[in-house]
C-alpha cells in the first residue's frame, strides 16, 4: 500500500525524547498530521516545555491522556519502562480504534502485546538517530493482529524522517546491531580519524571538519552509485599507495572482523533485552 494513500489523523507519543521530537518534526513537515492533532506524554518537564513551546503540540505527563487523544501511538520510552507504561495504558487501550507502534529496542512484539487488551495491533519499529537529521534509516515488522494498512500507516511516520524496510521480526535485532547501533560506529570511527588528524598537526576542528566531510560523501557515493563497498574502495586504492598501505594495517590487524564481531553483539544484546536480561 502506498503511503500517500495513508491518513493519520491523531497521533500520541507516549515518551518525548530526542527520537520521539525527530519523528515528529518529520511528520510535522511532511504535513502527514496538524499541530493541534498531536500530544505527547514525559515526565521531563523541559522535555514537555520543548514540546509545546518549540514544536506547538500538547504535552503531558499522562500517558493515558496520550492513549484517549491518539489513534495512532508511538511508544518512545526505555525498554525497562515498557511492560508498565504499557499496564497503565491498557484500561484505554482500543484494539479496533489504537495502533501501537514501538521504538523501544529488543522489545518484541508478543511482550508488547501481552498487557494490552486481546486484538491489540502492534507494530515493532527499530530506527537510528540520523532521523534528526531526516536521514534515519528504519526497519519495522508487524505483530500477530498487525494489518498492511497499519504497517503502511508506520511507513508513512518513519519516512518522513528516513526510508523505511519491512523485514520479519527476527531480523529485528540484526536490524539493531546493524543500523540502529550503527551510527555510533562512525562516530567512533571519525573519533580515531580525529585523534590521528590532531596528532600530524591539524587542530581538532579541522580534522573533525575533514573527517565529516569525507564520512558523508563517501555515504552519499553509496547510495548514488549503487555500487558495492568493496569496488569503491579499490578504486580509490592505487597500488603500493597510501590507502593500501592504510587497509592493509588495518587487515593486519583484524579491524573488520572485529567490527563484524561488534555488530554481532550489538544484535545479540538486543536479543537479550528482548528476554529481559
Amino acid at each position: 500500500m502506498a503511503t500517500s494513500a495513508v491518513t493519520i489523523r491523531t497521533l500520541g507519543l507516549i515518551g518525548a525524547g530526542n527520537m520521539a521530537e525527530a519523528l515528529l518534526r518529520g511528520v510535522l513537515k511532511a504535513g502527514l498530521v496538524t499541530k493541534q492533532g498531536v500530544i505527547a506524554s514525559d515526565i521531563s518537564l523541559e522535555r514537555r516545555t520543548l514540546f509545546e513551546k518549540d514544536l506547538g503540540v500538547k504535552a503531558t505527563t499522562d500517558n493515558r491522556a496520550v492513549v484517549t487523544h491518539g489513534d495512532v501511538l508511538v511508544l518512545c520510552v526505555k525498554p525497562q519502562q515498557v511492560d508498565e507504561v504499557l499496564a497503565g495504558v491498557a484500561p484505554v487501550f482500543e484494539p479496533q480504534r489504537h495502533l501501537l507502534a514501538s521504538i523501544c529496542a529488543g522489545v518484541p512484539t508478543a511482550r508488547l502485546e501481552k498487557p494490552l487488551p486481546a486484538g491489540a495491533r502492534v507494530v515493532r519499529v527499530m530506527p537510528n538517530t540520523p532521523m534528526l537529521v531526516g536521514l534515519g534509516a528504519s526497519c519495522i515488522s508487524g505483530g500477530k493482529h498487525a494489518t498492511d494498512r497499519d504497517l503502511a500507516a508506520v511507513e508513512a511516520l518513519f519516512s518522513s524522517a528516513g526510508i523505511v524496510m519491512r523485514v520479519p521480526e527476527p531480523m529485528i535485532d540484526a536490524v539493531t546491531g546493524l543500523s540502529g547501533s550503527g551510527p555510533a560506529y562512525l562516530f567512533y570511527l571519525v573519533e580515531a580519524m580525529v585523534d590521528a588528524g590532531v596528532a600530524e598537526g591539524f587542530t581538532k576542528e579541522q580534522a573533525l571538519k575533514l573527517a565529516a566531510r569525507t564520512c558523508l560523501g563517501a555515504a552519499k557515493m553509496l547510495e548514488e552509485t549503487g555500487l558495492p563497498p568493496e569496488e569503491l574502495r579499490k578504486r580509490v586504492t592505487s597500488p603500493n599507495g597510501t590507502t593500501q598501505a592504510a587497509v592493509e594495517r588495518l587487515d593486519s590487524d583484524g579491524v573488520k572482523a572485529k567490527i563484524a564481531a561488534a555488530v554481532r553483539r550489538a544484535a545479540e544484546r538486543s536479543r537479550e533485552l528482548g528476554r529481559g536480561s
